[in-house]
């Protein structure tokens, strides 16, 4: 078990900002909440120091040592943009926080004239494909047995969202 102060997270108020590279061991402990197969620090912390990977923490307000509420990462190459990861965390979800993640995301590359992103979700994570759905993401393909989960293993699914119809 992590020992991270959870409690409350649900009554916290929290500020969407631009991930750094300081933040890769916090992305590794919620991403070991939230994920069966986690990344570690490093792997976290080789993504960060990339160029072309960018992402935004949910931090919460007034209060930036406490444990995020969530974080997602991307890289883009070009014009095309991927999500590699996100997570909130369970104590912190159906708040919006995914949302807002994501909307800092789509701000980001629509300043930077990016013309498509991509993301992977599993086919079981049902508030997510609704998310992604509603942000006007498309189902694009599959990958069979992508995920494993406790009961064997699951198809991802991968969507893409058009930027350049909403410049």
């Amino acid at each position: 078990m992590i020992g991270f102060p959870f409690d409350n997270m649900r009554s916290r108020s929290f500020v969407i900002e631009p991930v750094v590279r300081t933040d890769a061991a916090q992305l590794a402990a919620l991403h070991a909440l939230t994920f069966r197969q986690h990344w570690s620090d490093d792997e976290f912390h080789a993504l960060l120091v990339e160029d072309n990977v960018f992402g935004f923490i949910a931090r919460e307000e007034g209060n930036p040592k406490a444990m995020a509420g969530g974080f997602i990462v991307a890289r883009l190459v070009l014009d095309e943009a991927e999500i590699l990861t996100i997570a909130v965390a369970p104590p912190a979800q159906r708040r919006g926080l995914g949302h807002a993640l994501m909307d800092a995301t789509l701000r980001h590359l629509h300043n930077v004239r990016a013309s498509m992103l991509f993301l992977e979700v599993d086919e079981l994570n049902a508030p997510a494909l609704a998310l992604y759905r509603r942000l006007g993401f498309k189902q694009v393909g599959k990958r069979p047995g992508y995920y494993e989960t406790a009961a064997g293993r699951s198809t991802a699914f991968t969507m893409r969202r058009d930027l350049k119809a909403c410049r």
